[in-house]
């Protein structure tokens, strides 16, 4: 009889946490909430004209948007493109990620009133607390820095906390889930620099992105590490099979080492290719010299340059269908269902491709939190995947640092 009798509390519990969120006020669950969002990139000319922070601007993420969508927290990425693993390709790089962690730090110093830099957990709280808006400065693939180890001291300086070792394209550190032209598995995960990184930033208190490693490369992290990780923006294999996209088992994996998967709001990650389509991919295929026939583990786009590679994926964006805050929490009942509310969160990847109909920028983000509500997550739940979860990782990277 006990199991019947469980089953009928689950089921009576499921209804009145159901009853519960229909008499939430899913604006005033947002107006309370801290919301974070993990993963945002910034123009090349942040801080200018238009895209001045202060300016409610053409870009998808500034002070007014932020504060009309009650976004308390950004993480915004210092982040160059892949290009040429040479001494000039890594300085002009390099060249390029200090002028974005100046411009990312501007934000702040040019608005005080308005925006706080934050270098601890504490300090996002903090600015929540203030009325203001909670600056993290992240970092987004190491080709910047070649094959050098002691650039990431010098950026934890300048205040990144927050560090994702690729993008598209191997470089000295990892190997990329989207590689970009040579060998496809150069390091078979983590090279020997990387795996020196993973140590480095665990004394130093940066919390871990690994977003876009390949699975061996998640795999090697999570065994490194002393502290738990974050995947800043990724999707999830189970609804959409995409060599970005997480498998259940990176999720139970992340899960299990006490980390967060932050689900992104970029469409292709969340919308699965029909049928009906796949004669239009297969054409577009043929128009860049890719075969018609392809998998999550082989593309053939590793072969492209890296601008045909941007156009191709352009390209397929504008042929699926356009994306819903609906497609987006689906993936985060997904992931919940897998691994949990304490190890999920949200992430936008805005001005770069991310965003979705109903939250097109941070001045939207309050529907993502009435479509929660819709689905019945309980207010502290929300709290939780909107910053909860990042914030608790956070602390505890802090906590396992050897400073």
């Amino acid at each position: 009889m006990l199991r019947p009798i469980l089953l009928a509390t689950a089921a009576a519990l499921a209804l009145a946490s159901a009853a519960a969120a229909a008499d939430l006020d899913a604006a005033a669950v947002h107006a309370r909430t801290l919301v974070l969002d993990s993963h945002v990139d910034v123009p090349a000319d942040l801080g200018v004209g238009a895209h001045e922070a202060a300016v409610d601007g053409d870009g998808q993420v500034d002070l007014p948007k932020l504060e009309r969508g009650g976004v308390d927290a950004a993480v915004l990425a210092v982040f160059v493109a892949q290009g040429p693993r040479t001494p000039a390709g890594y300085a002009q790089a390099r060249k390029e990620a200090d002028a974005k962690l100046a411009a990312i730090r501007g934000v702040a110093e040019r608005h005080p009133d308005r925006a706080v830099l934050a270098l601890k957990a504490d300090d996002v709280e903090a600015a929540a607390k203030a009325g203001k808006r909670a600056i993290v400065v992240g970092f987004l693939n190491a080709y910047p820095f070649g094959d050098d180890l002691a650039p990431i001291d010098a950026y934890y300086a300048g205040g990144v906390r927050s560090f994702g070792f690729v993008h598209a394209g191997n470089n000295a550190f990892a190997d990329s889930s989207r590689p970009s032209g040579g060998t496809k598995v150069e390091w078979g995960g983590l090279s020997p620099l990387g795996k020196q990184a993973v140590g480095r930033l665990n004394d130093l208190g940066v919390i871990i992105d690994v977003s876009q490693l390949t699975p061996d490369g998640v795999k090697q992290v999570l065994a490194i590490s002393r502290a738990p990780v974050v995947a800043s923006h990724s999707g999830v294999q189970g609804v959409v099979d995409n060599p970005r996209n997480l498998s259940d088992a990176e999720l139970d994996a992340i899960a299990a080492k006490g980390g967060v998967v932050q689900v992104v709001a970029f469409g292709p990650y969340l919308v699965a290719l029909t049928p009906e389509l796949r004669p239009k991919v297969a054409a577009l295929r043929a128009q860049y010299g890719l075969p018609a026939a392809f998998t999550r583990a082989a593309d053939g786009t590793e072969a492209l340059s890296p601008d045909k590679r941007r156009d191709y994926s352009h390209a397929v964006t504008d042929l699926l269908p356009k994306a819903t805050v609906k497609d987006l929490v689906d993936s985060v009942d997904y992931a919940v269902k897998r691994v949990g509310v304490d190890h999920v969160g949200l992430s936008s990847d805005f001005n770069h491709g991310g965003g979705v109909i109903g939250w097109a920028n941070e001045g939207e983000a309050g529907n993502v939190t009435a479509e929660l509500v819709a689905r019945g997550y309980s207010e502290a739940d929300i709290g939780k995947l909107w910053g909860g979860n990042y914030l608790r990782v956070f602390r505890a990277v802090e906590q396992k640092a050897k400073r």
